[in-house]
């Protein structure tokens, strides 16, 4: 199958995406003896990454067309500890588009063992570079972005959408 093939069929699934598994960075261990905080983050991220590249809007997508993305909102929630030497993978489900925003839900979960570490809900805005303003999507990406919400308003909501963050009630 070609790359572009590849990408194709990860647009149409009806399942979240897969990033590649992941392993935790010795210098990313704090002092609690856990994953740091912010490096969360930097996983979530690069799985975004490899799901932008398959919607073509990547790196090759800034150079050549001066657009971009930028995170505008994001809500982590931490559930379980996750520890040196455990593998993980992120799966991002697009749970709504439109002109010039993405709304992604992440997973973080043990790569080995299934269990959810942590989560992450975004909004993330299109960005012409040149303006520094957001932008609507060219029709190409935005016919690309639709097929993968399309994909993927068949998948169940998990739990976690939508979370705010708030004192229990009592």
């Amino acid at each position: 199958m070609t790359t572009a093939g590849a990408a194709e069929d990860v647009l149409l699934r009806p399942a979240p995406f897969l990033a590649s598994v992941m392993q935790i960075e010795p210098q990313w261990i704090d002092y609690n003896g856990h994953l740091n905080m912010a490096y969360y983050n930097v996983m979530f991220d690069r799985a975004i990454d490899e799901l932008w590249l398959k919607l073509g809007i990547g790196p090759g997508y800034m150079k050549e067309r001066q657009r971009s993305t930028f995170t505008a909102e994001c809500h982590v929630r931490y559930l379980r500890e996750i520890h040196l030497g455990d593998p993980v993978q992120v799966s991002v489900l697009l749970v709504a588009a439109d002109e010039k925003r993405l709304h992604t839900f992440e997973e973080l979960r043990h790569a080995g063992e299934g269990w959810l570490s942590a989560t992450s809900e975004n909004m993330t805005i299109h960005i012409d570079m040149s303006a520094r303003k957001t932008a609507p999507f060219p029709p190409d990406i935005r016919a690309r972005i639709e097929k993968l919400a399309n994909a993927h308003s068949a998948i169940p909501r998990p739990e976690g959408i939508g979370a705010k963050v708030a004192m229990p009630s009592k």
